[in-house]
Parts: C-alpha cells; sequence; structure tokens
C-alpha cells in the first residue's frame, strides 16, 4: 500500500479522492489550509482508514517547502504525491490578487506551489520507487505571456487561470524528462470539465459534471503504472496546448520559475 500526500484535501475532488484512496488501504496525508476543516476530515477518514492531516497555506511559498520538510520528515516511505490543491477564476469581475509572497495569485497557488512542493518531497520519493506525481490540471490552457507573467496588465482572473495549468503541464513534461530512469513518473491531467466545486460554483458556471466523475483519472494515474510525461483527459491520453511541448516555451517557463521561486 501507498503513503499518499495529497493537496486540498477537506473538499471537492481532493476529498472524494482522499476517502478512496483510505478505502483500499492506503494511508492518506491530507493537506490543507484551515486547521479546523482538516482536523475534522482526518477524523473521518479515520473512521475508514489510516490518515493524518497537513496544514499549510500554499499561497505563502515558505508554508509549502516546511510542508515538504515535515512530511519527509514524518514519513520517509512516501511514494505518490497528487498536487491537487488550485483556485479558479474567481467570481465574476474579480481582480487582480496576490500572494502573501507578492505574485499573482493563480500563478502562486496553482503552478508556484506545486513546483516548490514537489522540489521539496522529490528526494524522498527517489528513494521509494515506483513512486508517483499527479498533476491535476485543467483543458482550460494558455500561453503564458514571459513579458509579463504574472498579468500585470489587462488582469482576467480566467486568463489567470488558464495561465498558470499551462505552466503546470509544461512543467510536467520537462520534469518527466528530467526523472527518466529514476523510478519517479510524473503526469499531469484534466479530471473532468467543470465538476461540482467551490470552484466551480464560485465563476458563475452551473456545474456539468460530479466530483466522482474527475475522481478516476487521479486515481488511475495515483495508483497504476501509466508511464510518464503524459496528459490524460480524465484516464485517457490526450494532448495538452501544443505550446507545452514546444522547447523554447518550456525553457523560457523553467527560467521565470526559478527566477519566481528565488525572488
Amino acid at each position: 500500500m501507498s503513503t499518499v500526500l495529497i493537496t486540498g484535501a477537506p473538499s471537492g475532488l481532493g476529498r472524494y479522492v482522499a476517502f478512496e484512496l483510505v478505502r483500499r488501504g492506503h494511508l492518506v496525508l491530507a493537506h490543507g489550509r484551515d486547521r479546523a476543516r482538516t482536523e475534522r476530515l482526518v477524523a473521518e477518514l479515520r473512521t475508514e482508514g489510516r490518515a493524518e492531516g497537513f496544514v499549510a497555506d500554499l499561497a505563502r511559498l515558505a508554508e509549502v517547502r516546511e510542508l515538504g520538510a515535515r512530511v519527509a520528515e514524518a514519513h520517509p516511505e512516501l511514494d505518490v504525491l497528487i498536487n491537487n490543491a488550485g483556485i479558479g477564476g474567481g467570481a465574476p469581475g474579480t481582480g487582480r490578487e496576490v500572494s502573501a509572497d507578492g505574485h499573482e495569485l493563480r500563478l502562486a497557488v496553482n503552478y508556484l506551489a506545486p513546483v516548490a512542493l514537489t522540489r521539496s518531497l522529490l528526494p524522498v520519493l527517489r528513494a521509494n520507487p515506483p513512486a508517483r506525481i499527479v498533476n491535476v490540471g485543467s483543458a482550460g490552457q494558455e500561453p503564458l505571456d514571459f513579458a509579463d507573467p504574472e498579468l500585470t496588465r489587462d488582469y482576467s482572473g480566467v486568463s489567470a487561470y488558464c495561465r498558470s495549468k499551462l505552466a503546470l503541464a509544461t512543467h510536467t513534461f520537462t520534469l518527466a524528462e528530467e526523472l527518466a530512469g529514476t523510478g519517479v513518473s510524473v503526469n499531469v491531467l484534466h479530471p473532468a470539465t467543470y465538476m461540482d466545486t467551490v470552484m466551480v460554483r464560485e465563476s458563475g458556471i452551473a456545474p456539468w459534471n460530479s466530483v466522482a466523475d474527475g475522481a478516476p483519472g487521479v486515481l488511475a494515474l495515483a495508483t497504476r503504472d501509466l508511464g510518464t510525461g503524459g496528459y490524460f483527459d480524465g484516464n485517457r491520453p490526450a494532448r495538452a496546448h501544443e505550446a507545452a511541448y514546444d522547447p523554447e516555451v518550456r525553457e523560457r517557463l523553467a527560467a521565470v520559475t526559478e527566477q519566481l521561486l528565488t525572488a
């Protein structure tokens, strides 16, 4: 059985996947931003199996790195990371927001946080092959403007969200190449379109699917060997935005990422 860290576990897709994994006998390390909600979730999960809670604000890079350090110390056997936590485009008319570190909020939470958390946990994951990294992305993808990666001009919450998700897919493919032969696979998926989540309802969109519809793809990538460096639509192999496969885009994103993570 695996030890699985899943971010954004207290609600939506994360909550559903956490219960499915616990019921299958895995140890679930449930991350949440709010301590009380995370503790309630863990108490519920423990009625079905094994679970522990970890609290961190993913809009604060220092807390992201601390989360990785705490998990690595407490669970050196960790072999699955599911980067699930994210925020959507916001309610219609929502203006530009920034993280505690001053980064555009959607880029910070949906992209910089999973990159930083993954990096902090790579030594542990590499020590436990076969290990798996699952990045929960989206079919909504839009290329970054490298002259304005934090979208300081002509801001749109939807664009910010889509850019963060394309960045995540692009990073996934680059990381998969870097980890080739190490026993650590990394894939990204669009779980389902407009699931019934707070993120979707907040945007004013009527849900098309339930979180149960989005869970099978996440669970498959977390528990089965489906290769590495792939993009999935649900549990079907698919293609991300073509920019994600462009070597120049990948190189420029890597450079910008380093700048933002060390700023």
